[in-house]
């Protein structure tokens, strides 16, 4: 509680410097390279843009005064400076019935406030009429309208504490979960936003600790307390209890959370500043509920204790069956017939992966905010009256002299990719360099404009600087692409040998990556036919570029919480015991309600953030609900029993060389007979 009241109020005095998590340029790129030239002699160039788009189909000037308009744009706090309409900067539409005014504001992207692009839209809105439409975009404008989430993050929670009091029969009970996850989120946003001053941590990643936290917090504390209230029906007091849960359960989830922190850490392999922050910050969200379910939930059963094994045990004696019957049975019947439930398991998520490798990486922008929303209305406009790639023009940057630029502009202009007159003319920038924008002819998110891009670079080779935010995003989903083995490598290599020196088993660990690289190839097609096809409720885009990666990241680390949840019970009855068989039924018996309840509430958490008006939160919620189920419902309870049924003891078999290679990790716990 100390910690929890320090961090916030700390935060809330000294407040968070979040960088724009928009802003995806990569050093040593042309995109890069361009953004420092500007920076460098165009700094106006640089800083946010707000686009007011006036519409009026007698003629944009017919009635609206353009100059009253750019005066009181001016005068708004924090514009740097103003650009009425002009036909010869591509600003007014062929048939003079649209045009744009170009709004450049102080500082970095980004660093405006709210109340800035609040008046924005108040100034210009003003001006319309029956006749005139004005709408705006812009991120500031789309970052405005996007609201916040606290209806997402409730929905989660509220259905987390609906399922929990169904599996515990007490409203205390259910509640000690929550409270620990809830402790252990609020105390990491307030330290990320203290961190935010002294290393780079995008503006989005509070959305993710959200997100992460809440489905992570509960699912750990839910694992000690399951392990707690199962020591209390065998028999066991409430202090040996709470030594046996913290001794068994308490391992598996610092295992658990040490896999999830490997495979997130994992990301800077791919050596993308972007990335960094976030992972850090995520990092850090796991290990303080890890601690929290290893500190907090056990002074809270020791302050609640009495009312809670009071409840426990009535609820138990109104159980008409045993714990774990249901279980114990659905494991003899995949051990009947463990290769029809492994072939038809595999068969399915093959096919439900196989979408993913048509995934196509970028950024979404104004073309998928909800219809309505004035940023979408003022893309969809320009889209019909200046062409599609007038919504993410090109920049282009030459040095020398002006007929150099002109010899630039005319190779520019003859690629068929570029719309008739669609570059304008070259811009003397303070250092002899010229700036000239090229329209495509097609939109930014299209592939023919990732082409358009590569072909003009490749044609004008070292004489011309190409990009752009559409080409920034180009460059940084094609980097991504580029280091992705090298991550998949450091991942999967690091999860499977934290496995290996846990379970003592190479089968074990291998078996455990192929699943779990199986369920999230499953999780992404899932997330390719929604969020990129346009099904269900899915508006169609492009994947988020980095999403793939954190998604992988983070599934396949919450993946391997479960894989340790259940090899860990099922190990502690093969050593009790020598039954390879044994062991699957009892493990599963033990575990199969913990992991199903666990997986449920991960998804109702992960799932309500796809109520919210972000699209990279709604992408990320989707794919995780759906591998968090995938993998508890299938990769659990049915792949994994069929296959240590057809493994058997082999299962348990480690190399004596590697044997002696691997430290000594014990997830078990102390050595006592198995119950």
């Amino acid at each position: 509680m100390v910690l929890l009241l320090g961090v916030t109020v700390a935060a809330q005095g000294i407040g968070s410097a979040f960088t724009n998590g928009s802003s995806v340029s990569l050093p040593g790129t042309q995109s890069a390279q361009l953004a420092e030239l500007l920076a460098r002699n165009a700094p106006e160039q640089t800083g946010d843009n707000v686009t007011v788009v006036l519409h009026d189909e007698r003629g944009w000037d017919t009635e609206v005064d353009v100059h009253t308009l750019t005066r009181e744009l001016a005068a708004v706090d924090r514009v740097r400076s103003v650009r009425p309409p002009s036909p010869q900067q591509g600003t007014v539409s062929p048939d003079g019935t649209l045009a744009l005014v170009q709004v450049a504001l102080e500082g970095e992207q980004g660093s405006a406030p709210k109340a800035t692009y609040q008046r924005l839209i108040d100034v210009s809105t003003a001006h319309a009429t029956d006749h005139v439409q004005v709408e705006l975009s812009g991120k500031g404008i789309r970052k405005l309208q996007q609201g916040s989430g606290g209806v997402g993050e409730g929905v989660g929670l509220l259905a987390a504490l609906v399922i929990l009091v169904l599996m515990f029969g007490s409203l205390l009970a259910a509640s000690l979960p929550l409270i620990t996850a809830v402790f252990a989120v609020g105390s990491t946003v307030g330290i990320v936003a203290l961190i935010s001053h002294v290393m780079s941590i995008p503006d989005f990643t509070s959305g993710l600790l959200l997100l992460v936290g809440l489905g992570v917090g509960i699912d750990y504390a839910l694992l000690v307390f399951s392990r707690f209230r199962s020591e209390l029906l065998h028999g066991a007091t409430r202090e040996q209890a709470t030594r046996r849960s913290l001794d068994t359960a308490g391992r598996s989830v610092l295992f658990a959370g040490a896999s999830v922190i490997i495979a997130l850490l994992g990301m800077f392999a791919l050596r993308i500043a972007l990335f960094e922050g976030t992972v850090t910050a995520v990092s850090l969200t796991v290990l303080v509920t890890m601690v929290a379910s290893l500190t907090l939930l056990p002074a809270l059963l020791t302050l609640f204790g009495p009312r809670i094994e009071k409840s426990v045990r009535r609820h138990a004696a109104k159980a008409r069956r045993e714990p774990g019957a249901g279980w114990r049975r659905w494991a003899q019947r995949v051990q009947r017939s463990p290769w029809p439930a492994l072939v038809l398991a595999v068969l399915a998520l093959g096919a439900l992966a196989a979408p993913a490798l048509g995934m196509r990486l970028g950024f979404n922008d104004a073309g998928n905010d909800p219809a309505g929303t004035t940023s979408r209305v003022a893309y969809d406009l320009v889209s019909e009256k200046l062409g599609p790639g007038a919504n993410g023009p090109l920049v282009v940057i030459t040095e020398g002299s002006r007929d150099a630029a002109e010899a630039v502009r005319a190779k520019v202009q003859a690629d068929p990719g570029i719309v008739r007159d669609g570059v304008t003319q070259p811009v003397p920038l303070s250092d002899g360099t010229y700036l000239m924008r090229a329209q495509p002819s097609t939109g930014p998110q299209d592939a023919a404009t990732t082409e358009l891009v590569t072909d003009l670079r490749n044609q004008l080779g070292e004489s011309a600087l190409v990009g752009g935010s559409t080409a920034a995003n180009i460059d940084f989903s094609q980097t991504v692409a580029d280091r992705l083995p090298t991550f998949l490598l450091v991942v999967v290599g690091l999860s499977g040998l934290l496995l290996m020196c846990v379970f003592r088993s190479l089968l074990i660990a291998l078996k455990a990556s192929v699943l779990n690289l199986l369920s999230i190839g499953a999780a992404l097609g899932a997330m390719k036919l929604v969020y990129q096809d346009g099904l269900l409720w899915g508006h169609a885009g492009p994947i988020e570029s980095f999403m793939p990666v954190f998604i992988f990241a983070l599934v396949f680390g919450l993946s391997m919480d479960y894989e340790v949840f259940l090899l860990s019970r099922m190990r502690e009855f093969w050593l009790a015991s020598g039954d390879a068989q044994h062991a699957v039924r009892e493990g599963l018996s033990h575990t199969g309600s913990v992991i199903t309840a666990a997986a449920a509430i991960m998804f109702m958490v992960f799932g309500a953030f796809a109520l919210l008006p972000d699209r990279m939160l709604q992408q990320a919620g989707f794919a995780m609900a759906v591998a968090v189920l995938l993998d508890a419902a299938v990769i659990r309870c049915l792949v994994v029993p069929a296959v240590m049924q057809l493994l058997g003891a082999r299962a348990w078999w480690l190399p004596r060389w590697l044997d002696r290679l691997l430290p000594q990790l014990n997830v078990e716990g102390r050595p006592r007979p198995a119950s």
